[in-house]
């Protein structure tokens, strides 16, 4: 089991083996069941603004930095980018509109899973497209002492966001470690395009509402129907990228 999936990475990779030292993970739809209220969010504003935007769209566009999603908007009604003052706005509202839902809870099979990995000596890696300073502080109190500062990739960090592979790039780079020796879990399409286009076997968890095939197309190396599901089926993944 999952040898084939692997075997094609090393393949298409000009790769020998994969020797596995670090976990990047992406953090809304992975780490925090909180991507259904950043769909809100984002529809609700946007929409305020007079741009079209529906609840699934901001499914698609998950992973992005919020200048780039507002300005995807922008452009399509009025063929530019919007002024970075109404950017900034458009997102301030957005990040006031998702604080003010529910406190999102940690993905079922999230916890166990980094456990597991920690437990093996591997190096967690936080690379997400947010700039939501609420959620970012309340990685800490959800998971405390799992991700260390110095090895978080945020909006802040970035000049070029997902799908661009920056973000796994500067992710590989803080964990001090080469594409062979990481795998991405990411649950977005355009997350997924960004571990697929920095050379990392990614790993896609379809915890949204998006089609599978969604996730393979993008370029996932394997697919898994949730976190749970991986989280279950890691010992028997984590041996077989240790074999070949």
């Amino acid at each position: 089991m999952f040898e084939t999936e692997i075997n094609r990475y090393l393949s298409s990779h000009h790769l020998a083996h994969i020797r596995l030292r670090a976990v990047l993970f992406d953090m809304d739809g992975v780490l925090f069941d909180s991507m259904p209220y950043h769909a809100d969010a984002w529809a609700e504003v946007m929409n305020r603004h007079g741009l079209r935007f529906s609840r699934e769209e901001a499914f698609l566009h998950e992973g992005r930095t919020g200048a780039a999603t507002i300005n995807i908007a922008y452009n399509r009604q009025y063929g530019h980018d919007a002024p970075p003052e109404l950017i900034e706005q458009i997102y301030a509202e957005k990040s006031a509109a998702f604080a003010s839902r529910p406190e999102p809870g940690r993905m079922p099979g999230a916890p166990e899973l980094l456990r597991k990995i920690q437990a093996q000596g591997l190096v967690p890696v936080l690379v997400t497209g947010s700039g939501q300073r609420t959620l970012l502080e309340r990685l800490g109190h959800q998971y405390p002492g799992v991700f260390a500062p110095e090895r978080m990739v945020t909006a802040f960090d970035v000049k070029h966001g997902k799908p661009h592979p920056e973000p796994y790039l500067m992710g590989l780079q803080k964990a001090g470690v080469q594409a062979h020796e990481a795998v991405v879990v990411e649950n977005a399409p355009i997350g997924v395009q960004a571990g697929h286009a920095a050379g990392i076997f990614t790993i896609a968890v379809n915890t949204g509402p998006l089609d599978g095939q969604v996730l393979l197309d993008a370029g996932a190396d394997l697919l898994f129907p949730s976190m749970q599901a991986l989280c279950e089926n890691w010992e028997e993944l984590y041996r077989n990228l240790s074999a070949v």
